[in-house]
C-alpha cells in the first residue's frame, strides 16, 4: 500500500481525490489546506482523519510515500522542496513554477533525493488524445510533417476558477501549456515558436486567445490555437481537436471524439468517446477520466521503477514553450529555444 497526502483542497483537488480513490493499492492519508473549511469538507467528504493547515506540520508528522500538490502557482516552489527535504515522491500540479529558474531548482532539489518527480500534465492521458498519439507513434500515417493542435471554446471557466481571471497571465499559462505539451508528445521537442495574442473579453486582465506557431527539431510544423472566446453549437469544451497530415496519411480528432485515419483513397472512422466515470460528470469527464489515468500511471512508475512521461525533466521544455511564446507575442518576432 502506498500511502500519500494532498496538498490544496480546491476545485480541481476534488477530482484528484476521486482518482487516488479509484487506484488499487494507494491510500490518501493525510490533507492540508490553508482554508480550514474547505479542508474540513473534504476531509468529510473522503473520510480522511489526519488535517492540516500547516504544510510544515504535515511533513514534520510525514508517514505518507508522496505527496500530490494541488495548490496554486506560487506556493510551489516552497512544497517542492518541503517535499524533497521530507524524502517523498512528489506529482505537482501545472503550471510547475512562476519561472523558469524556479522551476529547475525544483527539479534539481528532487532529483538530489532520488525520488520521482511527476508533473499533472494531463491532456496528453485523454483517452482521445493518446489513442491519436499511439496511432502517430506505430506509424499509421508514415512521417509526419504538419499538426495542428486546437482548443476553441466559449465556456465559462471563470465561474469555477475566478482566479483565472485576476491573473496578467491567462490562456497560454493555464490551457495553452496543455495544448504545448500534446504538441511535444506528438512530434517531439521544438526549436522555434512564433506567438500572437489578443484579449476578447473585457473582464478579464489577460490574454483569452492565442495562437502559436512551432517548428520542431525533426522538420514537423505544427500549429496550437486556444481560444475562451470562441462561440459555437454545439460547444466543444473541453475537447482538444487534432489536424496530423503524414506522407503516408492523415489522422483527424474530430469533435464528438471521431478519430478518422485517412490513407490509400479511403477513411477509418473510430468513436474514441472517454468512459463517464462513476464520480465524473459530462462534459468535463474526458478531463476526469485524464486525471485518473496519469495518477494510475504515476503509481505505476514508483512500483515499476521508471521515469514519468511528464517527468519534472521533461516538464521543463513544455514551461520553457510558455515562457518563450510569452515573449515572443510581446516582442513580435519568433523565439528560439536555445536561447531559455
Amino acid at each position: 500500500m502506498l500511502k500519500g497526502a494532498l496538498i490544496g483542497c480546491g476545485f480541481f483537488a476534488q477530482n484528484q481525490m476521486h482518482a487516488w480513490a479509484g487506484i488499487e493499492g494507494v491510500e490518501i492519508v493525510a490533507l492540508c489546506d490553508r482554508d480550514p473549511e474547505r479542508l474540513a469538507q473534504t476531509a468529510r467528504d473522503f473520510g480522511i482523519a489526519r488535517c492540516y493547515t500547516d504544510a510544515a506540520d504535515l511533513f514534520e508528522d510525514a508517514g505518507f510515500d508522496f505527496v500530490d500538490i494541488a495548490t496554486t502557482v506560487p506556493t510551489h516552489k516552497s512544497l517542492v522542496e518541503m517535499a524533497a527535504r521530507a524524502q517523498v515522491h512528489v506529482i505537482c500540479q501545472k503550471p510547475f513554477a512562476l519561472t523558469l529558474a524556479d522551476a529547475r531548482d525544483m527539479v534539481s532539489a528532487v532529483q538530489a533525493t532520488g525520488k520521482t518527480l511527476m508533473i499533472h500534465e494531463n491532456f496528453r492521458w485523454q483517452s482521445a488524445v493518446r489513442r491519436t498519439i499511439d496511432c502517430l507513434r506505430a506509424g499509421t500515417i508514415g512521417t509526419p510533417f504538419f499538426g495542428r493542435i486546437s482548443f476553441r471554446s466559449g465556456y465559462d471557466v471563470y465561474a469555477g476558477q475566478p482566479y483565472l481571471a485576476e491573473g496578467e497571465r491567462f490562456i497560454i499559462e493555464d490551457l495553452g501549456i496543455h495544448i504545448l505539451d500534446i504538441a511535444r508528445a506528438l512530434f517531439g521537442p521544438v526549436a522555434q515558436i512564433t506567438a500572437t495574442t489578443a484579449r476578447i473579453n473585457p473582464a478579464i486582465k489577460g490574454e483569452d486567445v492565442a495562437t502559436m506557431m512551432l517548428a520542431h527539431h525533426n522538420g514537423v510544423t505544427s500549429v496550437v490555437d486556444c481560444s475562451y472566446a470562441t462561440r459555437r453549437t454545439p460547444e466543444t469544451f473541453p475537447q482538444t481537436l487534432l489536424e496530423i497530415d503524414g506522407t503516408a496519411g492523415s489522422l483527424r480528432l474530430d469533435a464528438g471524439y471521431r478519430l478518422s485515419v485517412h490513407k490509400e483513397g479511403a477513411a477509418t472512422s473510430y468513436d474514441v468517446a472517454p468512459p463517464l466515470l462513476d464520480w465524473a460528470s459530462q462534459p468535463w469527464h474526458n478531463i476526469h477520466e485524464s486525471v485518473a489515468l496519469i495518477q494510475r500511471d504515476f503509481i505505476d512508475c514508483l512500483l515499476d521503477g521508471r521515469t514519468p512521461e511528464t517527468s519534472g525533466a521533461d516538464n521543463l521544455e513544455t514551461f520553457a514553450l510558455v515562457e518563450a511564446a510569452y515573449r515572443s507575442a510581446a516582442q513580435g518576432r519568433t523565439i528560439d529555444l536555445a536561447t531559455l
